[in-house]
């Protein structure tokens, strides 16, 4: 958890609780980032739960080639850091090439390395070498042990500041499957480990060419993963999910997001007493 001291605006770092990691998928909108941001500070300031606000400053990882990518680089990124400010609020978005480490490091406060990116070495030293807090997503062709080698290739660009999450592993060719096992090996490496509660239930390359989902599972995966240890959790939230121009099938609920927090920190509570 030390890592999160380094992001400004980051709070309840003494309440002894998981931190959240939270957003939209996509940067839609600033009334969309703003309407979401507000709602979650909201929600974790009454729950003391450290928050990072993430949205995507652009899709680069889409299956049809007229899938909604973003509203333009420079002017997502720009909402970012204005939400960031307005709400005291550190921000993550994702990275997809070297060009772009720099780019949106000048924005944000944590830069996300994509799940099939995770083994891309020369993106991975771009990221470290901004000295941002660097998430990387555990690839779901990757076993959790494999995570250490990503993690190394951080800490040896000189970035010791980073975070590691799980998002299922593929399990066949359309859907995912999560091994609770791999929070508690990942935690052995020393960093913080973030299970995303939402991407691990994403359906994807379903036949029209959208991904679908199991939103009803959200509670269930959240429940297991404070259970056995997580030290985050990574969600994306709208809302109206089926609204949402990326990843909508998997989405919380913007309005049940309390109630799964507060179910969410008791679960936290009763653990630490073992």
């Amino acid at each position: 958890m030390n890592i999160l001291e380094n992001l400004s605006g980051i709070k309840h770092l003494d309440a002894g609780n998981f931190f959240l990691i939270a957003g939209p998928c996509v940067v839609e909108s600033e009334e969309n980032v703003f309407l979401i941001a507000e709602k979650i500070a909201e929600i974790t300031n009454k729950l003391k739960i450290p928050f990072i606000f993430k949205a995507s400053y652009k899709k680069a990882n889409r299956t049809r080639l007229d899938s909604f990518t973003g509203i333009g680089d420079e002017t997502a990124l720009k909402i970012l850091k204005k939400a960031g400010h307005t709400f005291n609020i550190p921000v993550l978005t994702d990275i997809h090439s070297v060009r772009e480490a720099a780019l949106a490091a000048a924005y944000v406060d944590v830069l996300q390395i994509p799940a099939f990116l995770s083994r891309q070495t020369d993106l991975l030293v771009a990221a470290a070498k901004t000295g941002k807090v660097i998430n990387i997503k555990k690839g779901q062709f990757m076993a959790p042990a494999a995570m250490q080698f990503a993690a190394n290739k951080v800490v040896q660009s000189g970035n010791k500041n980073l975070m590691l999450t799980d998002r299922g592993t593929m399990f066949g060719y359309d859907d995912l499957v999560v091994d609770f096992r791999g929070i508690p090996e990942m935690r052995e490496f020393g960093y913080p480990v973030v299970m995303d509660i939402t991407h691990s239930l994403q359906q994807p390359n379903q036949n029209e060419g959208v991904s679908g989902g199991r939103p009803d599972m959200i509670e269930t995966i959240g429940r297991a993963a404070i259970a056995v240890g997580a030290d985050g959790i990574f969600l994306e939230t709208h809302p109206d999910p089926a609204l949402a121009k990326s990843d909508g099938a998997n989405m919380l609920r913007l309005n049940l997001l309390e109630t799964l927090l507060e179910k969410l920190v008791r679960i936290y509570q009763v653990v630490r007493e073992f």
